[in-house]
């Protein structure tokens, strides 16, 4: 009887000690793989992709959870690439509000913006990597 008392008081013990993952600082649901898509189609489709990130900022904000880094300038780059610059520079400002870091970034990225308005610079900025290999054949 001791030993079936001590057997369960360690375990009561070693219950007590587990602890549960700590919650991630970002939520990252949907925004790697509307990278990912981005990548692979070389920038095609950006309004399912706009759709689809809108609403994971929108779930994030309902639950109290953060973007990750970078997943406003991505908005940003699909909107300039869909001609909507209003909401490109929207998104733009919202990722230098949270990540003061990518202040120097972002200014680059309106600069870039301003000085070819109209002539899609700022949606070639965020990623240069698709728009830079196009199919050499």
């Amino acid at each position: 009887m001791t030993k079936t008392s001590l057997a369960l008081c360690a375990l009561v013990v070693l219950a007590g000690c587990a602890q549960t993952a700590p919650k991630p600082l970002y939520q990252w649901a949907g925004y790697q793989e509307a990278v990912y898509q981005y990548l692979k189609t070389n920038g095609g489709e950006p309004g399912a992709q706009i759709a689809a990130l809108e609403a994971q900022v929108d779930k994030n904000k309902a639950a109290g959870e953060l973007n990750p880094p970078g997943l406003r300038a991505h908005l940003a780059l699909l909107y300039a690439k869909s001609g909507d610059d209003v909401a490109a520079h929207r998104h733009l400002e919202a990722e230098r509000a949270q990540f003061p870091e990518a202040a120097a970034y972002v200014d680059f990225l309106l600069r870039t913006a301003k000085q070819g308005a109209g002539t899609g610079a700022a949606g070639s900025a965020p990623a240069p990597a698709p728009s830079a290999s196009p199919s050499k054949t």
